[in-house]
């Protein structure tokens, strides 16, 4: 129905980026020709809108460009990118998904010669931010850079990995086999060759990595150093030391790990009787803890993951004291 009824503009791309996904029998190994591309709604109607509004001189068969639009105190635009899902084969061999990048810069700079930052969220799993103003990391770094967030594959609206597309694989083998392409090599990978689609003369570029993003970012740093001018690491670096193990990592954050625990307590004094109340309470209930809404199970251990969220920024303090007041105050 759309090829009847569509625009030649919108068809044209449509027909590009479907048979771009075409997949070679022997390209790859079975599982990854069950994978739908096409996840949702959402991520077709982005597409098209792109492929009806790009710019030719920005856009090759492998990207799609956006045009710019506006949030308070920036400009954005979008990208697209058809990219190999395997990169240790040829190319032209292997499967393609898409990687999805949106451009960032302050109002008035979209033609500005500015160097590159790539942000590598944290997660693993989560999207990149979608600015909705000038603020924060981003109001900083657009004062000297063209920011770049990309939708690391199998996040956002790039390539997904869902509960739905994992279903239609028939074993636990078959998923693992697709899962190793979503690893920190292939998002070094895919930021390569964004780099070199974007950045004039496919110059290196500074990498912002967030947690997670740092660990992609090390593994950028031994894969692809050539495609790097800076690396700026928040909060994630790997163990990489000699006999530097994630065991030792762990030892060396419970001092404090004890001591914010300490401070909290000091704190919030109440707290200390309705959580020894709540531990009881999900240790003596059947199962070993409580049913969840979402069907998990809350156990005593799980209790403890709020100090992840919680005992580590600056106003999380007050977020765990009133998940304690309101949330167990019912036990």
């Amino acid at each position: 129905m759309l090829f009847n009824y569509a625009p030649p503009s919108l068809i044209k791309p449509v027909l590009h980026f479907t048979s771009s996904f075409a997949l070679s029998p022997r390209a790859v190994p079975h599982p990854v020709n069950k994978i739908p591309l096409f996840h949702s709604l959402r991520i077709f109607r982005t597409f098209a809108a792109m492929s009806e509004t790009n710019s030719a001189s920005d856009s090759t068969p492998d990207h799609i460009s956006g045009t710019w639009y506006s949030v308070p105190g920036l400009r954005l635009r979008d990208h697209r990118f058809t990219v190999p899902l395997d990169y240790s084969i040829d190319r032209n061999a292997s499967p393609k998904i898409s990687v999805f990048a949106r451009e960032v810069v302050s109002v008035g700079k979209e033609e500005h010669l500015l160097p590159y930052l790539l942000y590598l969220q944290g997660g693993p799993g989560f999207e990149c931010p979608r600015p909705t103003e000038a603020s924060g990391w981003i109001h900083k770094a657009c004062e000297e850079f063209r920011v770049i967030l990309m939708d690391q594959r199998g996040t956002g609206l790039s390539v997904p990995l869902t509960p739905s597309s994992m279903s239609q694989l028939d074993s636990a083998e078959e998923v693992a086999e697709y899962l190793k392409y979503f690893r920190a090599d292939n998002i070094v990978n895919d930021a390569e060759f964004i780099r070199v689609c974007l950045v004039p003369e496919a110059g290196p570029w500074t990498v912002l990595g967030q947690s997670y993003g740092g660990f992609c970012s090390v593994t950028y740093l031994s894969f692809a150093p050539q495609g790097l001018k800076q690396v700026l690491l928040t909060g994630g670096i790997p163990p990489i030391g000699n006999g530097c193990t994630a065991d030792s990592v762990y030892r060396a954050c419970y001092a404090q790990v004890i001591h914010q625990n300490e401070k909290y307590y000091k704190r919030f004094p109440q707290d200390v009787e309705i959580v020894h109340e709540v531990v009881k309470y999900l240790a003596e209930s059947e199962g070993g803890g409580v049913l969840l809404p979402s069907g998990g199970l809350l156990t005593p251990r799980g209790l403890q993951t709020l100090g992840l969220s919680g005992l580590g920024s600056s106003s999380g303090f007050e977020r765990v004291c009133t998940i304690c007041l309101r949330g167990f105050g019912i036990l």
